[in-house]
């Protein structure tokens, strides 16, 4: 479809393209912000009210676009998996038989506190809380290591270290599930 008018963003183009932004992992994100604002307010379906039914179509699509970009590229790991799928990675939710292998023991103590605390056993309250504490750290490293790889991936981009960091992702994914475990018991 084209754009009504020269200057509007192309529906056919990535989110990056659509903000105008070149494709990194870190993100000015006032200007962002910024941006969102300027292309909603030129973007916005009341401006397209007088218009012909191709460009008021233009106008609720490139909207709704608009609102999906700005959602992912504003959030560090969305906007990563969204780099990460676009460059053809597959990017899916961790499964609990998908346990790092170096979290095995952990998982495994944890699983029996919370069946345990689900059990009645209010014992078992502090070793969970001990453990999201735990994994809170972990959450806390990751996220100082994806760091350093999307610093990294913007100054050489290539799949080598977009595979690491799904690598990283799928780790920091597996991690905040257990934690939301844990958080949901402890409440």
């Amino acid at each position: 479809m084209s754009t009504p008018a020269d200057g509007l963003p192309s529906l056919a183009s990535d989110y990056f393209q659509f903000f105008g932004l070149a494709r990194r992992l870190h993100l000015d994100t006032d200007d962002l912000q910024k941006r969102f604002y300027q292309l909603s307010r030129v973007l916005h379906p009341d401006r397209y009210q007088r218009k012909s039914a191709e460009e008021q179509q233009y106008s609720l699509d490139a909207t709704a676009i608009l609102n999906d970009a700005y959602r992912v590229l504003r959030d560090p790991l969305q906007r990563a998996e969204y780099v990460l799928k676009q460059e053809g990675f597959e990017i899916g939710e961790q499964r609990s038989k998908d346990v790092p292998p170096e979290l095995l023991e952990e998982v495994f103590e944890l699983n029996m506190a919370l069946e345990e605390m689900r059990e009645g056993d209010a014992g078992a309250r502090p070793q969970l809380e001990q453990a999201r504490d735990k994994f809170l750290g972990m959450r806390n490293e990751i996220d100082a290591q994806l760091k350093g790889l999307f610093e990294r991936y913007d100054a050489a981009p290539g799949k080598q270290t977009l595979g690491e960091i799904r690598a990283v992702l799928n780790r920091r994914r597996y991690i905040r599930n257990l934690v939301n475990d844990v958080e949901k018991e402890l409440q």
